[in-house]
Protein backbone atom coordinates (compact mmCIF):
# COMPACT_ATOMS: atom_id res chain seq x y z
CA UNK A 1 0.00 0.00 0.00
CA UNK A 2 2.85 2.32 0.86
CA UNK A 3 4.43 1.76 -2.57
CA UNK A 4 1.15 2.70 -4.24
CA UNK A 5 1.01 5.95 -2.28
CA UNK A 6 4.64 6.74 -3.20
CA UNK A 7 3.97 6.01 -6.87
CA UNK A 8 0.92 8.28 -6.85
CA UNK A 9 2.90 11.05 -5.15
CA UNK A 10 5.67 10.78 -7.74
CA UNK A 11 3.16 10.92 -10.60
CA UNK A 12 1.48 13.95 -9.07
CA UNK A 13 4.83 15.70 -8.61
CA UNK A 14 5.76 14.94 -12.22
CA UNK A 15 2.47 16.41 -13.42
CA UNK A 16 2.96 19.53 -11.30
CA UNK A 17 6.49 19.96 -12.64
CA UNK A 18 5.35 19.51 -16.25
CA UNK A 19 2.60 22.10 -15.75
CA UNK A 20 5.10 24.52 -14.20
CA UNK A 21 7.47 24.05 -17.15
CA UNK A 22 4.66 24.58 -19.63
CA UNK A 23 3.65 27.81 -17.91
CA UNK A 24 7.25 29.06 -17.77
CA UNK A 25 7.92 28.23 -21.41
CA UNK A 26 7.97 31.23 -23.73
CA UNK A 27 8.24 29.28 -26.97
CA UNK A 28 5.46 28.04 -29.15
CA UNK A 29 2.59 29.55 -31.00
CA UNK A 30 -0.36 31.06 -29.22
CA UNK A 31 -3.99 31.39 -30.15
CA UNK A 32 -3.63 35.09 -30.94
CA UNK A 33 -0.86 34.44 -33.46
CA UNK A 34 -2.94 31.83 -35.22
CA UNK A 35 -6.01 34.05 -35.26
CA UNK A 36 -4.02 36.94 -36.77
CA UNK A 37 -2.61 34.67 -39.48
CA UNK A 38 -6.06 33.38 -40.38
CA UNK A 39 -7.48 36.90 -40.45
CA UNK A 40 -4.67 38.14 -42.67
CA UNK A 41 -5.15 35.28 -45.13
CA UNK A 42 -8.90 35.91 -45.32
CA UNK A 43 -8.42 39.64 -45.95
CA UNK A 44 -5.72 39.08 -48.59
CA UNK A 45 -7.85 36.42 -50.28
CA UNK A 46 -10.84 38.76 -50.35
CA UNK A 47 -8.72 41.51 -51.91
CA UNK A 48 -7.40 39.16 -54.58
CA UNK A 49 -10.88 37.89 -55.41
CA UNK A 50 -12.22 41.45 -55.54
CA UNK A 51 -9.44 42.45 -57.93
CA UNK A 52 -10.08 39.46 -60.16
CA UNK A 53 -13.80 40.23 -60.20
CA UNK A 54 -13.14 43.83 -61.25
CA UNK A 55 -10.73 42.66 -63.95
CA UNK A 56 -13.18 40.16 -65.39
CA UNK A 57 -16.16 42.51 -65.10
CA UNK A 58 -14.61 45.41 -67.02
CA UNK A 59 -12.00 43.84 -69.26
CA UNK A 60 -12.66 40.21 -70.03
CA UNK A 61 -16.45 39.79 -69.96
CA UNK A 62 -17.40 42.50 -72.50
CA UNK A 63 -14.92 41.21 -75.07
CA UNK A 64 -15.90 37.62 -74.33
CA UNK A 65 -19.60 38.28 -74.88
CA UNK A 66 -18.83 40.16 -78.10
CA UNK A 67 -16.72 37.27 -79.38
CA UNK A 68 -19.46 34.78 -78.57
CA UNK A 69 -22.04 36.92 -80.40
CA UNK A 70 -19.72 37.22 -83.39
CA UNK A 71 -19.16 33.48 -83.40
CA UNK A 72 -22.87 32.66 -83.53
CA UNK A 73 -23.69 35.44 -86.06
CA UNK A 74 -21.28 33.96 -88.61
CA UNK A 75 -22.56 34.69 -92.12
CA UNK A 76 -19.89 32.55 -93.91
Amino acid sequence: MRNLVLIMQLKAMNKVNSVKEALKSKSGEGFVDTAVKILMSVVIGALVLGGLYLLFKDTVLPTLTQRIKDMFNFKG
